[in-house]
């Protein structure tokens, strides 16, 4: 299965046709060059592996990040109940 995880884009270098991107904490580079749209900072992404895909709106974004987080929790706590058995 594939995912494409909700980005916020930080920066955009022009030059090399990336975008520095934060997801949930992390920054990283990303590349553009699978863009067809303008993409501009504030705006959130849709990334996977290391290409920016398409543009997701703010709403539906942080909705994903939310969900994305509540299942990290739920697999930490999974695994501190399975540490303590």
């Amino acid at each position: 299965m594939c995912l494409a995880i909700p980005s916020k884009v930080i920066a955009i270098d022009k030059a090399t046709n990336t975008a520095t991107i934060e997801t949930m904490g992390v920054s990283r580079q990303a590349s553009l060059d699978l863009m067809q749209d303008e993409v501009e900072v504030g705006e959130y992404v849709l990334l996977h592996i290391g290409y920016v895909m398409s543009k997701i709106d703010t709403e539906s974004a942080l909705e994903s990040i939310k969900l994305y987080e509540q299942i990290i929790a739920d697999m930490e706590d999974e695994y501190i109940d399975e540490e303590y058995k």
